[in-house]
């Protein structure tokens, strides 16, 4: 298990608004910082990895066990 310093919980909400979510928490993290997204949204895999490349923070790890997602996002 990956050590996190923000947790989101997105779960049952459907894009844009996990990424929404995502980049507003991200904002509160200093650089380096980790944060742990839980999402249930299918495209929320590539609108992650999407995301990572235009912002530059980098998408250390997603994983899905009984239809949760887990990413693991770290501040530039």
């Amino acid at each position: 298990m990956t050590t996190f310093d923000k947790d989101l919980d997105v779960r049952g909400l459907n894009c844009p608004l996990p990424i929404l979510r995502a980049k507003k928490a991200l904002a509160e993290l200093g650089s380096g910082q980790v944060l742990r997204v839980l999402a249930t949204d299918p495209g929320s895999v590539k609108d992650f990895q999407a995301f990572a490349k235009q912002t530059g923070n980098q998408l250390l790890s997603h994983d899905e066990a009984d239809k949760v997602f887990t990413f693991f996002m770290k501040k530039k």
